[in-house]
């Protein structure tokens, strides 16, 4: 029987690798094409690899907690019949030269190869190119206030970002970062506890790395919920007020798309469909499953989807349908009791609207002469500046606000 090769497929847009978890499927037993035989994690959930070809699973060439480029060979298929044979062979990855023999965690290494060695984001050398690449450090001093040529050079063949050495002090002139005080900073490392970051937590902490390259700024106003809170008491299933808030944040930004644009070079980018995220706490990180058309769907139609993708964010098994090319994001921050917070928007976007605990407040009412407690909600809004300014800003979230205390209407 011809041997078809169990490729690592593109799991997603700008997922480069993923890491092994499971071999589903024995050596030796028989699959039909399309069956799960491999479960691999990446940075943003765990996906399945599936049989090319119907027949018996030859080897694996893989180990279970190695992560693997995208094309690579994990092992292969004994095909069935002649269906196959014209089946064309992908070409794998070019394999990417091993590093020198070194303990985990060890920076302490030569520079003086040919090739720079790579590093991954636990400390240890891997065969694999990482998608992204970084180590925690706590932050002690000021930081360095300048990398020489050479200094960077030294970094980025480690592995390591400029944030990574921003608990290092600088002893050079005018606070420069020289080569002694990176080995010395090293050194230190080496004599550290060190434990691996989680793919989901390295893959956040570059996507905020990236979100804060950009100007970013806070508006926030309190928003009543009674008389949401009334109607939602009326429906069934019930919508969270999360929910109500992505509904009124779409309707909003259809009535103007030019403010959830994205600036590119001289122009803004408007978004071709309202498609919202929302935030979702995941082990170790935070994912955004996102629901398409918001604007063009009642509030009770988007229940079930959002209840379904809260329950597979959770399980870190989200379909690749609900993932990215959302214009913003919603938050609901107060369901950890907090009142007020400044999100940070996500890389792709230009807007992620916040949601507070619901407290009760009192309130002026010029009828009676006297204040009346209402149910009180922050909204806070953060937004790249470079698109929005404060009066803007300003208005759309006193458009979800009143969106918001109109319940009816979403």
């Amino acid at each position: 029987m011809p041997a078809t090769p169990i490729i690592m497929p593109q799991l997603g847009e700008s997922i480069a690798e993923a890491t092994i978890i499971d071999l589903l499927v024995a050596e030796g037993d028989s699959v039909t094409e399309g069956q799960d035989i491999i479960e691999v994690e990446t940075q943003k959930a765990t996906m399945n690899v599936t049989a090319p070809c119907d027949g018996v699973i030859g080897k694996y060439t893989v180990e279970i907690g190695e992560s693997y480029a995208v094309g690579d060979v994990l092992g292969q298929v004994q095909a069935e019949g002649e269906k196959e044979t014209a089946r064309p062979a992908l070409k794998p990855n070019s394999p990417v030269p091993a590093a020198p023999p070194s303990k985990a965690g060890d920076f302490s290494h030569s520079s003086s190869t040919n090739k720079p060695a790579e590093v991954g984001s636990g400390g240890s050398f891997s065969v694999v190119k990482p998608t992204i690449k970084g180590l925690p450090v706590p932050a002690q001093f000021v930081g360095a206030q300048y990398m020489s040529p050479r200094m960077k050079a030294r970094m980025y063949e480690l592995g390591l970002r400029e944030a990574d050495l921003a608990g290092i002090a600088g002893s050079g002139a005018g606070g420069r970062l020289t080569i002694q005080d990176f080995e010395k900073f090293l050194t230190q490392l080496e004599h550290a506890r060190l434990t691996k970051a989680s793919s989901m937590r390295v893959a956040v902490a570059d996507a905020m790395r990236r979100s804060w390259t950009r100007p970013l700024a806070t508006v926030g106003r309190p928003v009543q919920l009674d008389a949401l809170l009334e109607h939602r008491a009326q429906l069934d299933p019930k919508p969270g007020p999360a929910l109500f808030a992505s509904r009124a944040l779409a309707i909003a930004l259809s009535e103007n798309s030019a403010v959830a644009g994205r600036l590119i070079g001289n122009k803004i980018a408007h978004p071709a469909s309202i498609d919202i995220g929302f935030a979702v706490e995941a082990e170790d990180g935070v994912l955004v499953p996102v629901i398409r058309n918001v604007d063009k769907t009642p509030v009770t139609s988007l229940v079930e989807t959002y209840n379904q993708l809260v329950i597979s964010a959770r399980q870190r098994k989200l379909p690749s349908n609900a993932t990215g090319g959302s214009i913003a994001t919603v938050t609901n921050f107060g369901t950890f009791g907090l009142t007020w917070a400044t999100p940070i928007p996500l890389p792709e976007q230009t807007l992620v609207l916040g949601l507070g605990a619901g407290r009760k407040a009192p309130l002026w009412d010029e009828e009676k002469g006297d204040f009346v407690p209402v149910i009180e909600s922050q909204l806070t809004l953060s937004f790249d500046h470079r698109v929005l300014d404060g009066g803007a800003a300003g208005r759309l979230l006193t458009r979800i606000n009143e969106l918001m205390t109109h319940p009816e209407q979403l």
